[in-house]
């Protein structure tokens, strides 16, 4: 049978990333609590494609995920890559994968437990060199500092999302991340709250007022003082409860060059 893929063409134009987007897959993830956990993905993967192709061959990028028997993490994500730059003969490999990360929580008094549901990315690229970052996306609780100050009773609180992104030298787990945003904020965010649990987290927020630009700034501290993290990137928005309109803040860091960042 032809192979049109492999057919001249005479553009003469390369094309950076070609490939699949949308490729929903049960997958298996690192789990710091309870060794691993079982989720859904959506994957995106593409390569670069040189100006004297026609096309790439799509159905290898899923023949590549089903050889890897759903077992997806930071551990093995640079050596799908190599994979799949190495069976499509490119020059360069790219790969975003996102996908609901699971954590039981208990609330802070009465100890009911519920799952909390965080949105995690792993994205990354082979070329000369790898490149991996994660990303997570985190729900939180501030309170107005201003609001606080300026009212004789009260103050308006509301829930926002901090964005964070990070490249590493070596293995890094979801949870510390997490962990690390939710102490930066004004209060966590639970699933699960009974009347005891929402006085405690009201008061604790009314206690612990933050803008944005503190979130960020605490969460900037904190990562810069970690020597395994090389750049960071962390962004935080306030779906503000008594404005029409957002509070935003962001910080980016370069703390090293090299951009080769073997797990």
């Amino acid at each position: 049978m032809k192979d049109i893929q492999n057919h001249k063409d005479d553009r003469n134009i390369d094309i950076d990333q070609v490939g699949v987007k949308g490729i929903l897959y049960p997958i298996t993830v690192l789990d710091k609590n309870m060794g691993k956990q079982q989720t859904v993905a959506k994957i995106n993967m593409y390569v670069s494609l040189p100006r004297y192709y026609k096309g790439t061959h799509m159905s290898r990028f899923v023949e590549i995920l089903n050889e890897h028997n759903r077992r997806i993490s930071l551990q093995n994500f640079t050596e799908i890559l190599e994979e799949v730059k190495s069976r499509l003969n490119a020059e360069s490999a790219h790969m975003e994968i996102t996908f609901a990360y699971f954590i039981r929580k208990k609330a802070p008094v009465s100890g009911s437990e519920g799952l909390m549901e965080y949105k995690c990315t792993f994205k990354g690229s082979v070329n000369h060199g790898s490149d991996l970052v994660t990303i997570i996306r985190v729900p939180i609780c501030t309170l107005c500092p201003c609001s606080k100050e300026i009212s004789d009773f009260g103050a308006h609180n509301q829930r926002g999302e901090v964005t964070l992104q990070v490249r590493f030298k070596k293995f890094i787990w979801i949870e510390d991340l997490i962990r690390l945003v939710e102490d930066s904020a004004s209060s966590e965010v639970y699933s699960v709250l009974k009347r005891e649990d929402e006085k405690f987290i009201t008061e604790k927020a009314y206690e612990n007022p933050v803008f944005v630009e503190d979130i960020v700034r605490d969460i900037a501290q904190k990562l810069d003082a970690d020597s395994n993290i090389t750049w960071f990137a962390v962004e935080s928005e306030n779906f503000e409860s008594i404005h029409n309109h957002n509070a935003y803040a962001y910080i980016e860091k370069h703390k090293k060059q090299e951009r080769n960042h073997g797990i």
